[in-house]
């Protein structure tokens, strides 16, 4: 049987790779030796290297401050250096909501979907516009506070300035390299070596992973460095590195994966091969067991070598559970009609941070789902700025089964439109961070949907009365297991009370910044009692929180594992010893900025109860 990729054909490959890499090195090389060159003429040349801060922030997936604060959030990114050099927490700075694995070890926690491509780690991202269209020969980030999270910087063909917009927008990877654990929290301005593109670009997207740090990432300002005109190629260079040369594969392969999808899926019908080798001996269950170690566009390339793989990587059940966020870049309309007669059977699919900028229309969103919605159990649609009153109608009119819908930061969905989640009386999941969900419409879905088990309300503003909400979740969502009330403005000991009092199988309650809740009231020893299930609890800034409550916590609390009370004046090491004694589970604690556990304390605290991670941030 003569082979199905000739030699010749791999020898070419490998040849036009080796001229890629050296085209790409030699530039490097170059653009430095211009630089060099320009930095010492007084006269400036046509193509000077232009600098620039970020000029807006117009896009992220997360952050820790307020809605309507500036500390801690987003927008700090945009202009010049706030803290920078200065090293320590500071107020002035980007946020990320999460850092560490605590997020994933908590009963919120969701299960990851299989077949996300190693390549793809990205936790959260912000987008930054620049004034100038550039192409980029650099970008610095600023990093105060425990660096090296990011992960992938991207650019953008789109102008987010111009009038009229592009009719292909591309997304290209100037810098890719998985999370690394940096020694030190100390301040540094990260300048990966980056990709030459071929277009200009001012729109910049950073995407981090947290996971390795110690404490939240706390980044300052990004500087884009770029020429107005297009650098001349060259293919001058004498050595090539082999690991290079694997790295473009892999970057060929992210680059190109969905590409691939949208037309290799299309493909109908297939050349004739004589034989389908010795796949033909074995089981069907066999090959679609090893075919579901496969990534989305590992299938799609497949698929064209013999009939036999084309019929297993097109057989629905080998799309029980998608992912196309790792995708993001490339997913559009075509995808999803490419994809839906393989995805009849889905039961997860996760479209998250897709199908904006014009991606996926209302009417592409809807037609697959019209299609592949009926079995579905779990949508992921974070960031997916596409949405509208129409995809929410959809969703609940095709998706009778589903249980888990995440509308996170999808701050584009009209507020009314989420009164059509009620209809979903089967959902146990609903993920409402950052949206413009108001009271009527989470009254009728707390009302409806009584099976809800997690339900993350943080940062939603529009709410006017939580105490009502509260009232609402105690007397309907009885199965309520984690609530997010991350910087919940107006809820007081009264809501605090109906919640414990009817949802006492929760193990998980978020109340970090929600300053309407004193101590005094009895709040906080009223939910240590009625909660004995609580695993996680955030107080975070509430310096109400004092020893009669952590002694509570520690009495009636014994499974608790999690425990931020960030901020708090009232709290000595003596109820923290006896919480640390009573919470043999306890691995988290997060004690910054509380006046009265100094680092002596941490560090004696750390010594006798070393399976716990004590936290003591600090501003220089």
């Amino acid at each position: 049987m003569p082979p199905v990729f000739p030699m010749l054909t791999v020898l070419s490959m490998f040849y036009y790779m080796c001229l890629r890499r050296r085209a790409r090195t030699a530039t490097r090389g170059e653009m430095n030796s211009r630089r060099a060159i320009e930095s010492n003429t007084r006269a400036l040349p046509i193509n000077v290297e232009i600098v620039q801060y970020a000029k807006e922030v117009l896009d992220f997936s997360s952050h820790y401050g307020s809605e309507n604060s500036m500390s801690y959030t987003m927008w700090n990114l945009a202009g010049i250096p706030n803290v920078y050099p200065s090293s320590g927490d500071f107020t002035q700075t980007a946020v990320f909501r999460t850092y560490g694995t605590w997020w994933d070890r908590c009963p919120s926690a969701r299960l990851p979907f299989k077949r996300t491509p190693p390549t793809f780690c990205s936790q959260d991202y912000v987008e930054l516009a620049f004034e100038e269209p550039v192409y980029p020969t650099a970008v610095h980030i600023l990093e105060t506070y425990h660096p090296g999270a990011v992960v992938r910087i991207l650019a953008c063909s789109a102008n987010p300035y111009s009038q009229n917009p592009p009719a292909e927008v591309r997304w290209e990877i100037l810098w890719s390299e998985a999370p690394t654990k940096v020694n030190g929290p100390q301040a540094r301005q990260f300048t990966p070596c980056i990709k030459q593109i071929n277009f200009p670009t001012n729109l910049i997207r950073l995407e981090v992973n947290s996971s390795l740090l110690d404490y939240y990432t706390e980044l300052d300002a990004v500087v884009l460095h770029g020429v107005k005109e297009r650098p001349v190629l060259s293919l001058k260079t004498s050595m090539i590195d082999m690991n290079d040369i694997d790295e473009d594969e892999d970057e060929e392969k992210y680059g190109c994966g969905m590409d691939t999808l949208n037309k290799q899926f299309s493909i109908v019908t297939l050349r004739e091969w004589p034989t389908n080798g010795y796949f033909d001996k074995l089981p069907y269950e066999l090959i679609q067991l090893i075919l579901s170690h496969l990534t989305v566009p590992d299938l799609c390339r497949l698929a064209q070598t013999c009939k036999l793989l084309y019929q297993h990587c097109c057989d629905p059940l080998q799309y029980i559970h998608l992912s196309l966020q790792p995708y993001w870049a490339r997913i559009n309309d075509a995808s999803l009609e490419y994809l839906q007669s393989r995805c009849t059977l889905i039961q997860w699919l996760n479209l998250s941070w897709t199908g904006n900028r014009g991606a996926i229309s209302v009417s592409g969103f809807s037609r697959f789902l019209k299609v592949c919605g009926s079995e579905l159990v779990r949508l992921e649609l974070s960031c997916g700025h596409f949405l509208n009153e129409t995809c929410l109608e959809v969703i609940t009119e095709m998706c009778p089964n589903l249980q888990e819908l995440n509308l996170s930061s999808c701050d584009k969905i009209p507020p009314q439109a989420f009164n059509h989640i009620a209809k979903v009386g089967s959902l146990k999941r609903l993920i409402l961070y950052r949206t413009k969900v108001e009271q009527t419409a989470l009254l009728s879905i707390l009302n409806f949907c009584s099976e809800l088990q997690h339900l993350s309300l943080g940062s939603c503003v529009m709410i006017e009365d939580y105490d009502l909400i509260a009232s609402m979740m105690g007397a309907k969502c009885k199965k309520l297991r984690s609530l997010d009330l991350w910087r919940c403005k107006n809820i007081t000991e009264s809501g605090i009370a109906e919640l414990a009092s009817g949802c006492q199988l929760l193990e998980e309650l978020d109340l970090g910044w929600c300053p309407t809740l004193q101590s005094s009231t009895g709040c906080f020893t009223n939910l240590a009692r009625k909660l004995p299930n609580l695993q996680k609890l955030f107080l975070t800034a509430n310096r109400s929180v004092c020893d009669t409550d952590i002694e509570e916590l520690a009495a009636n609390c014994t499974h608790l594992r999690q425990l931020d009370i960030l901020g708090t004046r009232m709290v000595s090491p003596a109820s923290l010893r006896k919480l640390l004694e009573s919470c043999k589970d306890l691995s988290l604690l997060d004690v910054s900025f509380c006046s009265q556990i100094d680092n002596r304390v941490v560090l004696e605290l750390n010594a006798n109860f070393p399976n716990v991670f004590i936290k003591k941030s600090f501003t220089q």
